[in-house]
């Protein structure tokens, strides 16, 4: 009986490709995300905003504070506040902090909320513990594995012996080409 490689690499591929679906998703996301990092925050939302009030004659009270935060969308995450010179108001708000200087009125919020899905997934992508990597690891070999039954699964035309070999010739070239130019 003649071994079916075809068949099992068909297999091979198609399982490891539902197997590792969610860390494809997972790595891919948070790669473009941390790619990115200069342009945003992966990881949280950053609300920051602009206070203008008249100036203050005296120290606002805590029911000042917290009127003030409610008229700024932000009463909600009061926690303390305190004044770290005569000129200086300071409001501790939870993920963030208010900061007024009393003379001019002006000053500013800034509130840190955790983003969904890319925090958890870029915590994964930096390898949080021995475990993770061992399992990431697994699924670099599974990717190369996938990569390799890929190539070998069409045939004729699109294969890799004639257009596929252009394509994967291309793939090939062009990282060459980056290291080539930055190195």
């Amino acid at each position: 009986m003649q071994f079916k490689w075809r068949k099992w690499n068909r297999a091979i591929h198609r399982d490891f490709g539902y197997l590792f679906f969610a860390m494809t998703v997972i790595y891919a996301l948070s790669g473009i995300a941390l790619n990115h990092r200069n342009d945003w925050n992966p990881n949280y939302i950053v609300i920051e905003k602009v206070v203008n009030e008249p100036p203050f004659t005296e120290k606002p009270t805590k029911s000042q504070v917290k009127e003030l935060l409610e008229k700024y969308g932000v009463g909600d995450y009061y926690r303390k506040y305190a004044f770290p010179s005569e000129k200086r108001m300071k409001v501790y708000l939870t993920g963030g902090m208010a900061s007024l200087n009393l003379e001019t009125g002006q000053g500013t919020i800034e509130i840190t909320k955790k983003r969904f899905f890319f925090r958890e997934a870029n915590y994964l992508h930096y390898n949080p513990s021995v475990y993770w990597t061992w399992f990431s690891d697994i699924y670099a070999g599974a990717l190369v594995l996938l990569a390799l039954t890929g190539i070998l699964i069409p045939r004729g035309a699109e294969g890799i012996t004639a257009r596929g070999a252009w394509l994967t010739l291309l793939g090939i070239l062009i990282p060459l080409a980056f290291v080539i130019y930055y190195l």
